[in-house]
């Protein structure tokens, strides 16, 4: 064969590659995936994101067909409204008995007993603007939960005089700088998975410190602490008008408020108070919860308040912070809610929240924080794990 013919066929292979490649890079001849293509009846940023979705049946998929389970979505999990009672009325009742933890148990429930963690997650690499608009759904259903609870415990706390709502007030108008401004700022740039696990790892980080408070270094530095807290709980044996030594403001000022409970005299500056309400207010948007398992330590470590009168007071900040994140959620970010589970849940939380502060004060102080801590660590641990290892360490 001429060796002219011989480079001509090299050449013409040459270029058959090179068109291929640029074929192959270009897509032509890949597969591609069939989208939902409609927005399936479901509105707003919700049926934006479900159109956009891989049709299917598999994980990260949408079967249109499937019945419609959470916020309307056609194969999501569907809520079994007896569980959701019963766990509504766990959250109630811890969040108004320790005055925190009730957006971290109502995470639970959203993410581990009803399954919408699992079923969420897929989505991340399929549809990722769906995985996180359902993240700020799950978010902002959490507060939704703790919301309700906050309103009632800050009632019936006033009402018996064992909330220090000048201490309240000045971390809840903090409060609402952080819950505009995360909302504002992540709503729908943050991952399921990334949620998870941060929301793991802040739980766990406060479990370590409330640990701290219950050894006798840490118990040592709460004397005024102990105290009323004693004089409140030989009341209650005693059974005395508790009402009547509840908090008192004694004294006011731009940078110092004192107030007594059972006698004890305490003091707090409100400019750190709203500081303080502005930066946990901001960690607990983040992480989709009410905020109170932070308040908690800041109101027993810095200002050393008894657990007696932290509920309440904590109640407060919370539901000031609560109203703020959950309206910038839905407005800013499009959050999209389940109300049927939602009604659902808020009627369990009632119940709760009313059984709550009538059995808080026959449970020792010391013990409240074991059991607060004990909480922190499970599922700190757990979904830490689950969220940036992918394995959950602990059975959950």
């Amino acid at each position: 064969m001429k060796k002219g013919i011989i480079n001509k066929i090299a050449l013409a292979t040459l270029l058959l590659m090179l068109a291929v490649l640029a074929l192959g890079a270009s897509g032509v001849g890949a597969q591609q995936a069939q989208v939902v293509g409609s927005d399936l009846g479901l509105k707003g940023k919700l049926g934006e994101a479900i159109a956009k979705a891989p049709v299917g049946t598999g994980k990260g998929q949408i079967d249109p067909d499937a019945p419609r389970g959470a916020f309307g979505i056609p194969g999501a999990p569907e809520i079994n409204y007896l569980v959701a009672i019963l766990w509504a009325i766990w959250v109630g009742w811890i969040f108004s008995t320790v005055g925190a933890f009730g957006g971290v148990m109502a995470g639970v429930g959203h993410m581990t007993v009803y399954g919408l963690g699992d079923w969420v997650k897929p989505f991340k690499n399929t549809a990722p603007q769906l995985n996180k608009l359902l993240t700020d759904s799950i978010r902002t259903s959490n507060q939704w939960l703790v919301g309700l609870s906050a309103l009632l415990s800050t009632i019936n706390y006033l009402k018996a005089k064992r909330l220090a709502w000048p201490l309240g007030l000045a971390l809840g108008l903090g409060s609402i700088v952080g819950a505009v401004a995360i909302p504002a700022l992540t709503g729908g740039k943050v991952s399921f998975s990334q949620y998870q696990g941060w929301f793991g790892l802040f739980v766990f980080v406060v479990g370590v410190v409330l640990l701290y408070e219950t050894t006798p270094r840490g118990q040592a530095s709460k004397k005024a602490a102990k105290e009323a807290a004693r004089a409140f709980e030989q009341s209650i044996k005693e059974k005395k008008d508790e009402a009547a030594q509840g908090i008192i403001v004694t004294e006011w000022s731009l940078t110092n408020i004192k107030f007594s409970f059972f006698g004890v005299e305490f003091k707090f500056n409100p400019i750190w108070a709203f500081m303080g309400g502005v930066v946990i207010a901001a960690i607990s948007a983040f992480i989709g919860v009410g905020g109170g398992f932070l308040y908690v330590p800041f109101l027993t470590s810095i200002v050393g308040l008894p657990m007696f009168v932290v509920a309440g007071t904590s109640a407060m900040a919370v539901l000031v912070s609560m109203m703020t994140s959950i309206t910038t959620y839905i407005t800013v970010a499009g959050a999209a809610l389940d109300w049927g589970m939602i009604g659902v849940e808020l009627i369990g939380v009632f119940i709760g929240s009313m059984i709550g502060p009538r059995t808080q004060k026959y449970i020792p102080d010391i013990w409240l924080k074991r059991l607060f801590v004990v909480l922190a660590f499970y599922v700190g641990l757990g979904y830490f794990s689950k969220g940036f290892f992918g394995k959950a360490w602990v059975p959950m």
